[in-house]
């Protein structure tokens, strides 16, 4: 029987932000998440996705990475380097809690947020131990995308033409450990039968790999 996570509201008092922590009873890792322009932490997708890596074994942290004053500036919703400062900041307040110090941190990014997270984890170095992008926009990192050390999976829509070309044009720039996973028929919200549950399971697997001997939370 699978026991459900944990799930708590905190604050990243670093960065004014909030979250939803959800922890299984022990965790393997914990994927921070970024989401994409428009959304917020009570995304369904991403919350879609959550479950399922809590499900198997892995902690959550959905972010709201812009204050409620904040959402409706555009110039703020698309300020790619503000989005990665709180991350990092989320992700310094993580190895400040003694019962998450020690778990192996990843970031999943949607949209804008994939580009946010490349963005950190170049910031972050060997800290972040992997990156997961649905739908995403790594161009977005720019020229720091060849000092993400993470490995790195980009997963795009099939008929997400324009976002699929961009992925392409990041992936040759990316140094680190890298896979393009094209998911056949979908779209660029992953609205198709089966193609959320994929992304789901490519990231559990993505994650589970790159967490494999890490800590474990009480």
């Amino acid at each position: 029987m699978v026991i459900p996570a944990r799930v708590s509201q905190v604050r990243i008092p670093q960065a004014e932000i909030v979250g939803d922590l959800g922890l299984p009873v022990r965790a393997s890792g914990l994927v921070i998440f970024a989401h994409g322009s428009g959304s917020s932490r009570f995304s369904t997708r991403n919350r879609q996705v959550a479950e399922v890596l809590q499900s198997r074994g892995m902690g959550t942290l959905l972010l709201d990475l812009l204050r409620p004053d904040e959402e409706g500036d555009r110039a703020k919703v698309f300020d790619i380097e503000l989005l990665a400062r709180r991350l990092v900041a989320a992700t310094r307040w993580l190895r400040g809690q003694p019962d998450l110090a020690a778990l192996p941190v990843g970031y999943f990014g949607a949209s804008t947020g994939a580009g946010a997270g490349l963005l950190a984890a170049a910031e972050r170095g060997d800290e972040v131990s992997a990156v997961v992008s649905r739908g995403g926009r790594p161009d977005l990192a720019g020229s720091r995308l060849n000092a993400v050390k993470a490995p790195t999976l980009l997963i795009v829509g099939g008929r997400d033409e324009v976002v699929l070309e961009l992925n392409q044009q990041a992936l040759a720039q990316l140094q680190a450990e890298a896979e393009l996973v094209v998911i056949p028929g979908a779209t660029h919200l992953f609205e198709e039968a089966g193609a959320l549950e994929e992304v789901a399971r490519l990231a559990a697997a993505w994650f589970e790999a790159r967490f494999a001997g890490g800590g474990a939370s009480r």
